[in-house]
């Protein structure tokens, strides 16, 4: 077979989820697979992070610009290598192409009413192309990929797609997430000291940024410990207006906010926490909360979409509209020592069942079925 993957953000130089994902995708069907030929179209940037193997070709194709990227220069640059299977990974695809199409819809949140509060450009125009192109372009799938057991079934009643078109396939998480003890140095880039609570939000709603917030303010009413919050990659603005909307300056002093947090970090970040917060309204997967429970880290985290799909019956599930759940867990997590450490053991035993290998294996079979229904 001749495979082509899209993987047109992985060069950049701050990577966010889907990113991660075909990119760990590929580096496993590198070692994996030494028979098919992959042609992988990226576009230029200062992380090149994979490199070109016997039978793994990296092009760069030229052009900033998402849209006219993937609808242009894409399909020009698979025809030209003449491949045979076009595997879209981040929710779009090329309109006119006339090579088979696999697509990795993530999830379908752009079909869902938008929350009018998101105030981010980049984040709108990603919401608007995807409404505008993905209706387009599903029929000329072969297949659509998807992350969890929740979504598929999502995708098939909100689309009205053929189950047999609608494949799901687990994300993985990096084997280098574990527990660490050592090199303080790496986390003493973020925090000054052990033992706090870490939270990946941003402004998308979706989040559940200003909630999750809201409970750390009762947190620090009720604990005799008020452990700080890492907070990675916010707008100090956006936090501002949080604080000053909700009336809960009592959180200021106790939040760091350091910035984008590089991946490779992450490890170090996850162990020396406390706990990590993973209060979002809607998640389609959710790789972060694997990562934290290999670290050892227990996890707080929503009852709602993928989430207890993902985390498992055992783990701390809460309503992520009631700040006081929120904050009623971590106080119990801090009070109750036995509580804890049945966490930290509910959290490695469930990360075992998830792995980029098993991810890429499925992946790989996939690519050879379709590759065969198409040649009949």
């Amino acid at each position: 077979m001749r495979i082509g993957i899209e993987a047109q953000r992985i060069f950049r130089k701050n990577k966010h989820g889907m990113d991660y994902v075909v990119l760990q995708e590929i580096i496993e069907l590198q070692k994996a697979d030494l028979h098919n030929e992959y042609f992988v179209f990226v576009a230029p940037g200062p992380d090149r992070c994979i490199q070109d193997s016997r039978n793994v070709h990296v092009i760069e194709v030229e052009g900033s610009f998402y849209p006219t990227w993937e609808q242009i220069a894409l399909p020009k640059a698979a025809h030209e290598a003449k491949v045979e299977l076009l595997h879209c990974t981040s929710n779009t695809a090329p309109i006119r192409c006339n090579i088979p199409l696999i697509l990795t819809l993530h999830d379908i949140i752009f079909l869902e009413p938008r929350d009018k509060r998101n105030r981010s450009l980049y984040q709108n125009m990603g919401w608007f192309y995807r409404r505008m192109v993905v209706p387009r372009i599903l029929k000329k799938c072969q297949r659509i990929i998807t992350v969890s057991e929740f979504e598929k079934n999502n995708i098939i009643q909100k689309l009205g797609l053929p189950e047999k078109q609608v494949a799901m396939i687990y994300n993985g998480y990096n084997d280098w997430f574990r527990h660490m003890d050592d090199e303080d140095c790496v986390f003493a880039k973020y925090m000054a000291e052990r033992g706090y609570l870490f939270f990946l939000g941003n402004t998308d709603p979706k989040k559940n940024t200003e909630r999750t917030l809201v409970a750390y303010s009762k947190y620090l009413e009720r604990s005799t410990v008020k452990r700080k919050l890492l907070m990675a990659d916010l707008d100090r603005q956006y936090l501002d207006d949080i604080i000053s909307r909700n009336h809960i300056e009592n959180i200021r002093k106790y939040i760091e906010m350091p910035g984008y947090i590089v991946n490779t970090d992450l490890p170090y970040v996850y162990s020396a926490a406390f706990a990590f917060l993973y209060t979002s309204l809607r998640e389609s997967f959710g790789i972060p909360l694997l990562e934290a429970m290999a670290c050892g880290t227990p996890v707080v985290t929503s009852n709602t979409s993928s989430m207890p799909e993902i985390a498992g019956p055992d783990a701390i599930l809460v309503n992520p509209e009631s700040a006081d759940e929120i904050c009623d867990q971590l106080l119990r997590l801090e009070t109750d020592s036995a509580y804890y450490q049945h966490q930290v053991e509910v959290g490695l035993q469930r990360s075992k069942l998830f792995s980029w290998k098993y991810t890429a294996e499925q992946l790989l079979s996939l690519y050879e079925r379709v590759w065969r229904d198409t040649r009949k």
